[in-house]
């Protein structure tokens, strides 16, 4: 069977109406999986391992941080302070090289950007490995943040480029499920490098996996390809995310950057949603190692491995949510879980034994990275023009933002009240994220409701 009819069977009668429109009242039929290109589910599978290593690039210094702690003798607040700075990269990184991302095209072309973004992070993890001073440690946070806030903003517009809207909040979900193994898989692999060496021995080995993905990901992000791709996603009555005849010539960045501002307020929205999420989700990493050797008395190989718990379960709520999200809008899921968000925070208090950080951290796992899919999703679907921008914008000011301010607030928190007040302020932090996603723009809901008038 020609590999470009791959999966030809089964699929949608053709219609006369053009892909994409309004009016279109062919439904796509139940499927548990949805029909792709096989190169697009080849990309995916690709931009999965980007996630994957750009994941464990940011778990590195939180779970490294209670020896870095007491080989630099700083405190829970100046440890904080020491995250932020990585923070403060992201936020450059996200917004600008978010936004560059778009300007040189859609595409094969954000292939090569992402190259760019690698080549910064390995270059500072391997100078951190081997850096004795605060200072330089701490301009090396900076510059290392660039890179990780940037890797996230350019993939996740990658793959959205390469499958078709109608299944958007999927490919997202299913590529963000990257996080999660991660999470998990980052982890375990410090915590062997640590008992092994070190600290240091982290930053010199782990970021050098993001090569052989950078290598795929430009052999695969070819324009024949999403001509292909583009083909096969029209002749099954579906709409197309990128064209492969836009996908050159240099558009200005801030351009971009106000152009996705001002295009639909689901962005801003986005923005502040993300802030809030990602402020929990910071706090709680950059101190859940110190807890476990602090609290339970175990090494930090060990808690190493522990704090990635979550990233076993973490998978099931960005695929479940964000395959949902397609079907019965981008809203009620983010109610959803920002609600278990909540719950999960409030019962981590009861961390007090190694069972029980298993068992929470496991609970944790199954909303902590589950908004983020939806949300990336919502951007694409207003600024599928500018989507790296709008995420990037989402990634720079959400992540680099809430970890500028989240890290060190916490450190004080914990410093001066504990863990108990620490969670019970982010658990608050969750509940106010509520107000942006009532305001948030649904149009998955609203095209849905214009197929069914026109049925």
């Amino acid at each position: 069977m020609d590999q470009d009819r791959l999966g030809d069977q089964d699929q949608h009668t053709p219609t006369t109406t053009p892909p994409g429109s309004p009016d279109r009242t062919t439904a796509p039929q139940a499927r548990i999986l949805p029909r792709a290109h096989w190169i697009s589910w080849t990309m995916l599978a690709v931009t999965f391992g980007a996630i994957l290593i750009t994941a464990i690039d940011r778990t590195i210094l939180p779970t490294v941080l209670p020896a870095i702690l007491k080989e630099f003798h700083l405190s829970a607040t100046a440890g904080g302070w020491l995250v932020g700075l990585s923070y403060v990269g992201t936020l450059i990184g996200g917004v600008l090289v978010g936004a560059i991302g778009d300007a040189f095209g859609k595409g094969p072309r954000r292939a090569w950007i992402w190259l760019v973004t690698v080549a910064l992070v390995v270059a500072s993890a391997i100078a951190t490995a081997v850096t004795r001073t605060l200072g330089l440690l701490q301009v090396l946070r900076v510059t290392m943040g660039i890179g990780t806030g940037s890797m996230e903003p350019v993939n996740v517009a990658m793959i959205g480029d390469w499958w078709q809207k109608e299944d958007r909040g999927f490919a997202v979900g299913a590529h963000h499920t990257g996080f999660p193994a991660g999470q998990f898989v980052g982890p375990v692999l410090m915590g062997a490098i640590i008992a092994a060496t070190s600290w240091r021995g982290t930053f010199l080995f782990i970021p050098l996996l993001a090569i052989p993905i950078v290598i795929a990901q430009i052999l695969l992000a070819r324009r024949r390809n999403l001509v292909k791709v583009d083909r096969w996603i029209t002749d099954h009555d579906l709409t197309p995310s990128a064209d492969p005849d836009e996908v050159t010539g240099w558009q200005n960045p801030f351009a971009r950057i106000r152009d996705a501002v001002r295009a639909d307020r689901n962005v801003a929205l986005a923005m502040i949603m993300n802030f809030l999420f990602l402020w929990t989700e910071t706090a709680v990493t950059s101190f859940i190692t110190l807890q476990l050797t602090r609290d339970l008395g175990i090494t930090l190989a060990v808690a190493a491995v522990v704090s990635g718990a979550s990233g076993l379960t973490g998978w099931i709520g960005q695929i479940v949510w964000g395959a949902i999200s397609d079907h019965i809008g981008r809203k009620i899921p983010l109610l959803i879980v920002t609600i278990g968000d909540a719950i999960a925070l409030a019962l981590m208090i009861e961390i007090h034994s190694l069972t029980m950080a298993w068992i929470l951290l496991l609970a944790w796992g199954l909303v902590r990275n589950a908004p983020y899919p939806v949300l990336y999703a919502s951007v694409i679907d207003v600024v599928p023009e500018a989507a790296s921008t709008g995420l990037g914008l989402m990634v720079g000011v959400g992540l680099g933002a809430s970890g500028i301010v989240a890290a060190p607030i916490a450190g004080w928190i914990v410093d001066h009240y504990g863990f108990t007040w620490h969670y019970l302020a982010l658990v608050v932090v969750c509940l106010i994220s509520l107000i942006p996603i009532f305001l948030l723009n649904d149009p998955v809901r609203a095209e849905r409701r214009r197929q069914r008038l026109a049925g």
